[in-house]
């Protein structure tokens, strides 16, 4: 067989050929992973919210209605038992220190901080990323019971009555941003006041 010559030509289709098999094999696994991913991203956010609201009977996920503020998108996921509205899950995006910051944020009826899941953050491993617990009831800078209706959480060193997370006062305070604009969608939302019988508005 002759051999190709060294060209530039040829060089080219090589690494044209290489460049189509490699794009054909990642589209291949995407593909294969695509769905096992959304799976356990599913189940992921079903046992968060099991744990961030009121015990409930209803399926959350299949209720997740939508509320828009400026600019920005919150899925809400409404939680009854028996027919009747015990709270819901709010799910909450920030910019912390190191970037994306989402929380998932459930309230009770009254719109008392029920309890909270950190889904996904890329803070500084050891600091930022405390924010898992640093906020549970009975830490030091618990949220739990609260409610950013009555007065918005703020950070220790604003004013405020949350102690910030130590060494990591600008993902503490990116933390409380998302739980009160949580609130707010919590408590905008047309669908659940309805069910809430609640008629306060946040702005």
């Amino acid at each position: 067989m002759k051999k190709l010559e060294s060209s530039l030509t040829n060089m080219l289709l090589v690494l044209t050929g290489v460049t189509v098999i490699t794009v054909g094999l990642l589209a291949y696994v995407n593909e294969l992973t695509k769905g096992p991913i959304a799976e356990a991203d599913a189940k992921t956010l079903s046992d968060a919210i099991g744990v961030v609201v009121p015990e409930f009977d209803n399926d959350p996920t299949v209720e997740m209605n939508e509320y828009e503020s400026g600019g920005a998108i919150y899925k809400i996921y409404p939680a009854s038992k028996g027919g009747e509205f015990v709270g819901a899950a709010v799910e909450s995006v920030t910019m912390g220190f190191g970037g994306e910051l989402k929380v998932l944020v459930g309230f009770d009826a009254e719109g008392n901080i029920y309890d909270y899941s950190l889904l996904s953050h890329v803070e500084t491993p050891g600091l930022g990323s405390k924010a898992s617990d640093w906020f549970k009831k009975g830490a030091k800078g618990s949220i739990i019971g609260m409610n950013p209706g009555k007065e918005p959480l703020k950070v220790d060193k604003d004013g405020g009555q949350i102690d910030a997370i130590t060494a990591s006062t600008i993902t503490t305070r990116a933390f409380l941003n998302a739980v009160n604009a949580a609130y707010a969608a919590y408590s905008g939302n047309d669908e659940v006041n309805a069910a809430s019988g609640a008629t306060q508005h946040v702005e």
